[in-house]
């Protein structure tokens, strides 16, 4: 049987937007979330000692912490500034008692691919062993928008296998890789760099114009993907960040009962299946489960 190891869950502020620190806490463990990922922006509008407190007093634990990067200059920062800001939040990350910060690589910004990718080299040669130092692992997120020249996933291995650092991997969104995650056929040796898994559904091909839904509420077959990854190794944090128009009009609450009920099926159902059997029949129902 697949593992019955208890799933570790959390849920990302990104999807609760409008609550502050304290409400997101008394409201994640009332639906009976236990972890939480948090966005710097949001973290930035309590302080640090009160942030503490407030983790401490809730018993929830912090899954990440996002996000620094954007080494190329894409965002508007010096490489030696987009150092500074990522040194920052290994500090605070260490202070909040947060094992793994998501890294953004920044887009491409008119470099050569060749010199965007040596600016984010140099940049996890010089902050991976700060990381270690504090006990936080960095996860690179490749992304298909203008945050990252960093486009597909293996492209992100590659890059976390030459750095020879073992607190580095990557991030795996699976709203944006659901299709190349399933089509890779390394996808173990993908999924063994794997350090946070983040989760959101979506109706058709991916489109900056699409929002993030909840699980369930689109067409990804997450389930699958979601045995698949355990199935394969994966033992880290799942975080679902869901936002946009769906969210917003179901309200916060009505999100969170609907991930919790999502998240115990989820593990019924790997309770339940035999690894024979959903090795034979996944990879076929998955495929088949994807839009064209």
């Amino acid at each position: 049987m697949l593992s019955s190891t208890a799933l570790r869950i959390a849920v990302s502020q990104i999807a609760t937007l409008r609550w502050n620190l304290g409400e997101e806490l008394c409201h994640y463990t009332e639906h009976g979330f236990d972890a939480i990922s948090l966005w710097r922006p949001k973290v930035s509008d309590v302080s640090l000692s009160d942030a503490r407190h407030l983790l401490g007093s809730s018993g929830v634990r912090v899954s990440s912490l996002q996000w620094p990067g954007g080494f190329t200059g894409s965002e508007g920062h010096t490489f030696r500034e987009s150092l500074e800001d990522a040194c920052e939040a290994i500090d605070v990350a260490e202070q909040l008692q947060c094992p793994l910060i998501v890294l953004h690589p920044g887009g491409r910004a008119g470099h050569t691919l060749s010199h965007a990718r040596r600016l984010i080299r140099l940049a996890i040669e010089e902050l991976a062993p700060i990381a270690e130092s504090a006990g936080v692992v960095l996860a690179i997120k490749p992304a298909k928008d203008e945050a990252s020249f960093l486009t597909t996933l293996e492209e992100g291995v590659d890059l976390v296998a030459a750095s020879g650092f073992t607190n580095v991997g990557i991030a795996i969104d699976l709203w944006t890789f659901s299709e190349e995650l399933l089509s890779l056929e390394n996808r173990r040796s993908v999924i063994e760099q794997a350090k946070v898994v983040s989760v959101a559904d979506r109706v058709s091909n991916i489109s900056h114009g699409h929002e993030r839904l909840p699980p369930g509420a689109g067409e990804l077959p997450l389930l699958g993907l979601l045995h698949l990854l355990v199935e394969s190794g994966y033992r880290g944090d799942i975080e679902f960040d869901p936002i946009g128009d769906t969210v917003a009009a179901m309200g916060y609450e009505q999100l969170l009962a609907s991930v919790r009920l999502y998240v115990d099926q989820l593990q019924i159902d790997m309770s339940l299946a035999e690894t024979n059997s959903f090795c034979g029949e996944s990879q076929t129902a998955l495929a088949e489960a994807f839009f064209r």
